[in-house]
């Protein structure tokens, strides 16, 4: 698709400066177009007006006497705002590779900056020609998993790893016994010798083509392919010959190129790992928020795309979760809202279920709990059906306590949980 001059992509930012701040916008936006240290000749106003980042808008928010970030310049007063610079489409064209250079590149080194984090992306329509998106979002998982209504029950290996393919298909035999939706790979489960992935993947489908019989429809298992392009078309292979239904990959690992031949290649959906996420967001000065960064993981394909949890293991608080899953629900453009489906994990029990719920406003999400599965007294099939009571009463709008009185299972998990 050819771009035309009105399509422009925009990118806001909270920026913190020891510079002027209208100055540091000015500087910013040089660094990331047709700009440099200094005033060259061959940048005329003409190539500069056609091919320059535009400095939207610049919102002074606050100050500090000290800066977020070392190594920038020197100041008395730090200046933090709230920052929005445009490109033009044809400067790059419709590349999500070149479009990460673009919006997260050198500006982050600049002098000027002693605090940046991408706070929002809108993209024009041509990324949606350029890129198709998830093949299957939530309604092929839906599909594929048997799983109409409700959240996915779901669950990682435990413990994540030093299983054998014997051992982790036992493990996977006990949770369809208990009905469940969904499993993934921890992102930690490779290939490696004691569990090579090629014998993990045979042992466990004969389990899951086995239980589907009985079930009626085939849990969904996602498979860690993560590696190199070749081992992961090789791996996806394999999985889809052998009747498996999902792949998965650690997203920071294998990087955009990654996801996007993935993408291409893939017959399955990708649940899409964001293993790594802290480095690019934990620092509240610097890197990303959740809402542009999975907006470029859906492009190149992502299917499913983890959010944390409510109640955590990890640092982030509940709002920010909560932000980061109605972003990936969120439709990006119109007429191709790529719907992903969220996938909320971390230290997860069914007493996140109400909550949850009532805080995203639906069920269209994988929920997956490791130990609040594998811990339960009455063992892993009584801890998968006790999860999914805990959603049942959730979506009912019924307390986990009153609900429990008459589900033993609930009740004996509470007690746990």
């Amino acid at each position: 698709m050819v771009a035309v001059a009105s399509e422009r992509i925009h990118a806001s930012y909270w920026l913190e400066t020891g510079d002027d701040p209208a100055h540091a916008a000015e500087v910013i936006a040089g660094e990331q177009s047709s700009g440099t240290f200094l005033k060259l000749a061959n940048e005329t106003p003409e190539l500069k007006e056609r091919s320059g980042a535009r400095v939207e808008r610049l919102e002074v928010i606050d100050t500090s006497t000290a800066p977020s970030l070392p190594g920038g310049m020197a100041g008395s007063t730090y200046t933090r705002c709230q920052l929005e610079l445009s490109w033009p489409l044809e400067n790059l064209g419709p590349s999500l590779t070149n479009l990460m250079a673009t919006v997260a590149g050198n500006l982050f080194e600049l002098r000027q900056v002693s605090g940046l984090r991408i706070t929002d992306l809108k993209l024009p329509p041509a990324f949606a020609a350029a890129y198709p998106g998830p093949a299957f979002g939530i309604t092929g998982t839906r599909r594929l998993s048997g799983v109409a209504q409700g959240p996915l029950i779901g669950t990682i290996i435990k413990p994540s790893v030093g299983l054998s393919p014997e051992q982790t298909a036992e493990q996977v035999r006990l949770l369809i016994d208990g009905g469940i939706d969904f499993i993934k790979d921890d992102e930690l489960q490779a290939d490696g010798p004691h569990c090579p992935f090629d014998e993990r993947v045979r042992a466990v489908m004969r389990v899951v083509n086995d239980g589907a019989e009985a079930l009626g429809r085939k849990p969904m298992v996602a498979f860690n392919i993560t590696g190199d392009l070749d081992q992961m078309r090789h791996r996806h292979d394999l999985v889809l010959e052998l009747g498996g239904t999902c792949v998965m990959a650690s997203l920071n690992a294998i990087g955009l190129v990654g996801l996007i031949e993935l993408r291409r290649h893939s017959s399955l959906p990708i649940h899409g790992h964001r293993a790594g996420w802290g480095w690019l967001s934990r620092c509240p000065a610097l890197g990303w928020d959740y809402g542009p960064w999975q907006q470029i993981q859906r492009l190149a394909g992502a299917d499913h795309l983890h959010v944390n949890g409510l109640a955590n293991k990890f640092s982030e608080p509940d709002d920010s979760v909560i932000a980061a899953a109605r972003a990936v629900l969120k439709p990006m453009f119109d007429g191709a809202p790529m719907a992903a489906m969220p996938v909320f994990s971390s230290g997860q029990t069914g007493k996140q279920a109400p909550g949850t719920f009532a805080a995203l406003g639906t069920a269209d999400l994988i929920h997956a709990a490791g130990g609040g599965i594998f811990g339960h007294p009455g063992g892993v099939a009584a801890g998968v059906t006790a999860f999914r009571q805990a959603w049942d009463a959730a979506m009912a709008g019924t307390p986990l306590q009153d609900h429990a009185v008459k589900h033993a299972e609930l009740r004996q998990a509470l007690e746990f949980w």
